[in-house]
């Protein structure tokens, strides 16, 4: 039988292999001197696969580690599944529930099978077990087996195990056949590619965080050491709060959403979301109003495509209607000249540094204004690089307050020469807390990238390729910059929406589609597609219903605020 070519991109060579060769097998071919299992899965032009995968046709190949986004992503949804095998083996009469991702981990429940209530608390010795179960399944080695069960099958299934979420979402796709995954006989199905075998968990850990559990998997910056377990009681408490109004709405799910737009009621889940919204910015603004004789700042902080804009001019609306006089700065207007920027290890101009801002200025003129000073505004030239103070002049009245809004707005660095007393920080971000079904939570960062996605289309001449290739050095950015400062925060503000996802396929869908097989971006678009397509997606006309103040103006237009 005449050989199979393959082109490895890793180390630029080719190999004839024979037909059906299993890329696990592949990698052992390929001298790159990879650590045992270090290799985690591959993209096969472009298209991610796991190492069980068999090849049959001239292909190019990407082996994949946990360096990659993808490789880590095939690693976290593997611990999941060990995770939920081991629940399963010793409480076989709860379900387990993976709720939504943390900084330093994702958070998880355990449910009862019957009436899906909470199972509390749970305790140490409770984990103690359940570690002791993933590290024996880790030690045996153990295959993820991928088959093909009908729709119906799944669905038998899933609900044995008490998924009842994952069975009707199932049941209202349609499909015909369903990937499944088994461990040791026990099956589920996941959203892309698992491991080759449980060996490869290497690390992770559990422990008791809140009402549950949060289970962690390495950093992903080298050298991928363990995070070190940290609670964030503020946005914990806002995840917590978000998912129990899902909840009382009976809107905690995909499968319930898309039950919502199918029967006709999308108009409606707007107008509930958006209520919701309203009622939160009104409450930022009355507590503002209420150290209104102490605070004379509002910082506003939150990662790409968090609505960070948005926020800061509907907190500005709400703290008019109560009397204050919001003047709004531009923290980009303090950077400093270009050639003074601080340069990254590459040499290249770091414009995320918070010391790429002027801070001595900036605290000088805060300063003076709240002396009752009068400050000439700099303002910043993005073609020169250069700045001039040929801004507005200003001078407070006892009415006026100031709102600034950047990604270092919650750093202490930025503004280390005012009171605390004097400041009311928020931080915004789209923390998403519906999931797909029980233990497939959908990532905060997946829907920030799907919201910038159409507004670099829409606004800024970038296509959905641009976005994607860019999105991890935008992410990287966040973690260094953002991350450690959200739990500085007076007040955090979810700016997801109940109906955003459905509104943002209608949009995404046909940007994705353009990528081309043979764009590095192709694999990611794949997978945000494969995201999308479990969702029903609003139509214009029920569009029509989201209000010109809505967060979601800012990405599709028709915004009452002008950006």
């Amino acid at each position: 039988m005449e050989k199979v070519r393959i082109y490895c991109t890793n180390n630029r060579q080719y190999y004839d292999v024979e037909p059906g060769t299993k890329l696990i097998d592949l990698v052992q071919m390929v001298d790159q001197k990879w650590g045992e299992k270090e290799v985690l899965a591959a993209y096969v032009n472009h298209k991610l696969e796991g190492l069980s995968v068999a090849i049959y046709m001239a292909s190019t190949i990407e082996f994949l580690t946990y360096e990659e986004a993808d490789g880590r992503r095939c690693y976290s949804r593997s611990i999941n599944f060990l995770l939920q095998k081991a629940v399963h083996d010793l409480f076989p009469e709860y379900t387990l529930c993976l709720d939504y991702h943390l900084p330093n981990g994702q958070y998880g429940e355990m449910r009862d099978k019957k009436d899906f209530t909470l199972v509390h608390p749970i305790e140490q010795s409770d984990i103690d077990k359940i570690k002791r179960r993933m590290q024996e399944l880790v030690e045996k080695d153990l295959k993820f087996v991928k088959t093909k069960l009908t729709n119906s099958e799944a669905v038998t299934l899933f609900r044995q195990h008490g998924q009842e979420d994952k069975a009707r979402l199932t049941e209202s796709l349609g499909n015909f056949f369903l990937s499944v995954y088994f461990l040791d006989g026990y099956g589920d199905t996941f959203y892309g590619p698992l491991l080759y075998s449980s060996g490869y968990l290497q690390k992770w850990d559990l422990s008791l965080y809140n009402k549950g559990f949060c289970l962690q998997v390495p950093e992903p910056q080298p050298p991928h050491n363990m995070p070190v377990p940290k609670f964030q009681e503020k946005l914990s408490e806002i995840y917590q709060e978000n998912s129990e109004w899902c909840e009382i709405i009976g809107a905690k799910d995909i499968a319930t959403v898309n039950k919502v737009i199918q029967a006709g009621y999308g108009r409606l889940a707007i107008s509930v979301a958006e209520a919701l919204h309203s009622r939160k910015y009104a409450r930022i603004a009355d507590m503002i109003y209420r150290r209104k004789e102490r605070v004379k700042l509002v910082l506003i902080a939150g990662p790409s495509s968090s609505g960070k804009t948005t926020t800061s001019k509907r907190i500005a609306l709400e703290t008019k209607v109560l009397g204050l006089n919001p003047i709004i700065l531009q923290m980009d207007d303090y950077f400093v000249n270009r050639e003074l920027t601080p340069k990254d290890k590459n040499g290249e101009y770091d414009f995320e540094s918070v010391y790429a801002l002027n801070l001595e200025m900036l605290n000088e003129h805060l300063q003076k204004l709240f002396a009752g000073e009068e400050v000439t505004l700099p303002r910043f030239n993005f073609t020169t690089g250069k700045s001039t103070l040929t801004g507005p002049t200003i001078k407070l009245k006892p009415t006026d307050i100031l709102i600034m809004e950047g990604i270092h707005a919650l750093n202490p660095i930025l503004t280390e020469k005012i009171p605390e007393e004097m400041k009311f920080k928020v931080y915004a971000s789209a923390l998403t807390s519906i999931s797909i079904d029980e233990n497939n939570s959908i990532s905060t960062t997946d829907n920030r990238q799907l919201r910038r996605m159409v507004r670099d289309h829409n606004f800024r001449g970038y296509s959905a390729e641009q976005t994607i290739m860019r999105w991890a050095s935008v992410t990287a950015g966040e973690r260094k910059n953002i991350f450690p400062y959200q739990e500085n925060a007076d007040i955090m503000f979810n700016s997801s929406l109940l109906y955003e996802l459905p509104m943002l396929k209608f949009y995404a869908e046909p940007l994705l589609r353009r990528i081309s097989p043979m764009s590095p971006a192709y694999a990611e678009s794949l997978r945000l597609l494969n995201f999308l397509s479990r969702m029903v997606e609003l139509n214009l006309e029920e569009q029509k219903a989201i209000p010109p103040t809505s967060v979601l103006r800012e990405f599709i237009g028709g915004s009452a605020f002008i950006y």
